[in-house]
């Protein structure tokens, strides 16, 4: 099931970049082990995590010497290893690249952090909005007279980070294979909220992008390309940058004004916005979905968390799903011969530590002894 089928990952339980990272590649088939602290339990108060979705999870305490050994056990099977502590921290549970590489030279060690293994903020705290700050995509993002505007944490957390990194350690997998050696994938927030803003810097470095915010091509600024309110309150997005499809919104919307007919002219953007929005404030979002539909306007309404399921063009491809009584996004991208399915739903943390220890090659006298000693806790025993 899914192209990565027969990759065994260790994943060491965490936040955000690192479950996202592991979600995917257990979405696409390889066989992900968490290990979560005893008791462990999600900060968010969440019943239903869907970035945990796929994998079982096993309670090992990792501060106890035989957790640290069962861990390795594992380790020395895994094909690739996930974790996102502060630098050092896996390395002072005796669980750093180093060990682990010893004992199992294939494997993939990926690392995910917010500022990277090395720089003079490597060892300090942070969250998604302080890694894209110092990428320059925070500063970029936001409406002209206003602050900077967080894009949730979809830029740093997600795809500057547990994509960059899920990216990165089947890139080395691949390497392995030829070269029978594994290494460690260093994934920093701030690396990959940079390397998002590729194109960014390109049109900067050709004079094409100013610096305050809300005045460019990609950012509200021009009128042809951001969001605009309806009749109803609701909203819908337009992005007609090329001429051919700028010419099919001026014919449907009946933009008669001349000033239409100088898109280019940057000098008379805010007023072509403001003309542009009084005309799409004269009807609804759907009387809009209506006229624009199909149309080579390039037109999406803005749909909400309970809208965008129902739209039908996601119905169509089934980008989300229905699981575990909750809508969630589906597996992506798509394959023709190794479709990816989801397979399990999220585990509580410990949920299936003696079925997945015993698949994973522990006997049941070396289960039982570990439970003796409190290194790893089964459901249900005291």
């Amino acid at each position: 099931m899914g192209p990565l089928s027969g990759i065994k990952v260790v994943e060491i339980a965490g936040l955000g970049p690192g479950p996202f990272c592991a979600m995917l590649l257990a979405d696409l088939g390889a066989e992900v082990l968490r290990i979560d602290r005893p008791a462990n339990r999600d900060v968010l108060a969440q019943s239903h995590d869907i970035l945990a979705r796929g994998r079982r999870s096993v309670a090992i305490d990792l501060k106890h010497p035989q957790g640290v050994e069962a861990a390795l056990q594992l380790i020395d099977s895994a094909d690739a290893l996930i974790e996102g502590f502060r630098p050092g921290v896996m390395e002072r549970l005796g669980l750093g690249p180093e060990a682990c590489l010893a004992r199992n030279p294939r494997l993939v060690y990926g690392r995910m952090t917010g500022w990277g293994q090395s720089g003079p903020l490597a060892s300090t705290a942070g969250h998604d909005i302080n890694y894209i700050a110092i990428s320059g995509a925070l500063h970029a993002i936001g409406e002209a007279g206003g602050g900077p505007v967080p894009p949730l944490n979809l830029v740093g957390d997600f795809g500057g980070g547990g994509l960059l990194l899920a990216f990165g350690l089947v890139c080395a997998l691949l390497e392995a294979r030829g070269s029978g050696r594994g290494q460690v994938v260093d994934a920093a927030m701030t690396d990959g909220s940079a390397l998002l803003m590729a194109m960014i810097y390109s049109l900067k470095g050709n004079g094409l992008w100013q610096g305050q915010r809300g005045g460019n091509l990609l950012d509200g600024g021009a009128p042809f390309y951001g969001t605009y309110q309806c009749a109803d309150g609701k909203w819908i997005a337009l992005g007609s940058i090329e001429p051919q499809f700028y010419a099919q919104l001026v014919d449907k919307c009946g933009l008669d004004d001349p000033l239409f007919q100088r898109p280019r002219d940057r000098a008379h953007w805010p007023e072509l916005r403001l003309k542009l929005a009084a005309v799409i404030a004269g009807k609804t979002r759907d009387q809009w979905s209506a006229l624009l539909d199909g149309s080579d306007v390039c037109f999406a309404p803005v749909l909400d968390l309970d809208e965008a399921p129902e739209h039908p063009h996601n119905r169509a491809r089934g980008t989300f799903v229905s699981r575990d009584g909750m809508i969630q996004p589906a597996p992506a991208p798509r394959f023709s011969r190794t479709p990816a399915e989801l397979d399990r739903p999220p585990p509580s943390p410990g949920q299936h530590t003696a079925e997945a220890l015993a698949d994973w090659g522990f006997t049941a006298d070396t289960i039982a002894a570990l439970h003796a000693a409190g290194a790893i806790h089964l459901e249900n025993h005291e």
